[in-house]
C-alpha cells in the first residue's frame, strides 16, 4: 500500500501563490515590472515590508530570480523563472473570468482590447 500523502495539486499551487498580492507581481512581471519600485506604482497599500517578503517568498519557491547588478547605485531586478513563467494560464484565466462573465465595468471594446492584451502578453495559445 502506499503510504505517500497526497496533497490536492489545487491546494499546492495555493500555497505557491497564497500571499496577499503574490499573483498580482506575477502578472505585472509578464506585463515587464522587473524593478522593486515598480510593483508599488498601481498598488498604493502595498508596503514595502509586504512587497519584500512576498518577493522573498515567490523566490524561494521558485517561481522568480533576483538579479543584482553591479551598477551604482546598485540594481535589483525580478525576472520570472520558466517555472514562474508556466502561470501564465493561471493569470489569463483570472482575467477572463471576469471579462466573460458579465462584467459590467467593462464596455464590449475594452472587453475585446483587454483579452487580446492578456493574450499577446502572456503568449496564450488557442
Amino acid at each position: 500500500m502506499n503510504s505517500e500523502r497526497i496533497v490536492c495539486p489545487v491546494d499546492r499551487t495555493l500555497n505557491l501563490i497564497s500571499k496577499k498580492w503574490s499573483i498580482q507581481i506575477i502578472r505585472d512581471m509578464f506585463f515587464g515590472k522587473k524593478h522593486f519600485k515598480e510593483f508599488k506604482e498601481d498598488k498604493p497599500k502595498l508596503s514595502n515590508k509586504v512587497l519584500s517578503n512576498c518577493l522573498k517568498e515567490l523566490e524561494e519557491n521558485g517561481l522568480i530570480e533576483k538579479r543584482v547588478l553591479n551598477t551604482t547605485p546598485v540594481t535589483t531586478e525580478y525576472y520570472l523563472t520558466e517555472y514562474g513563467k508556466s502561470m501564465n494560464r493561471i493569470v489569463y484565466e483570472l482575467a477572463m473570468f471576469t471579462l466573460d462573465n458579465n462584467d459590467r465595468s467593462y464596455s464590449e471594446e475594452t472587453k475585446k482590447e483587454l483579452k487580446n492584451n492578456f493574450k499577446q502578453t502572456l503568449k496564450i495559445d488557442d
